[in-house]
């Protein structure tokens, strides 16, 4: 009888637990967020601190955007698409936000310092494209 009541115990638990949890988005899935790529166009003479874009200047923008950001990655340029080609992009900086006109109330008020920050990391200008995922 008491090692019943356990099993019946344990088979409840395991139930809560297995339906009590929230399920998870697949991972990747994107599709109606608004995405800001930042690039960083590779060339001569130019420069780029990834530890500081990494450690300093991001966190201190996806600060500024608060609960409309969803997530943000970086990535380092390793190669062209195609062989025997230059390197395009050095690095690519890019937000997920749930809305276009909540980034743009962020940013704005915030644009001098963040322009003023790049300096402490590249001497490249970047070139910024906001697009919608739709997959």
């Amino acid at each position: 009888m008491k090692s019943g009541i356990v099993l019946l115990f344990l088979v409840l638990m395991a139930c809560l637990t297995t339906f009590g949890q929230k399920k998870q988005s697949p991972k990747g899935d994107e599709k109606g967020l608004i995405k800001v790529s930042v690039m960083y166009p590779a060339g001569e003479g130019k420069t780029f601190n990834m530890e500081y874009y990494e450690t300093k200047h991001m966190p201190m923008v996806a600060g500024l955007l608060g609960s409309n950001l969803v997530k943000y990655t970086i990535e380092k340029g390793l190669a062209s698409g195609i062989p025997n080609q230059p390197l395009p992009y050095v690095a690519i900086g890019i937000f997920y936000v749930k809305n276009l006109a909540d980034y743009q109330a962020s940013i704005a008020p915030n644009r001098d310092a963040i322009r003023a920050d790049i300096a402490n990391y590249t001497n490249i200008a970047p070139v910024i494209l906001v697009s919608e995922v739709v997959k």
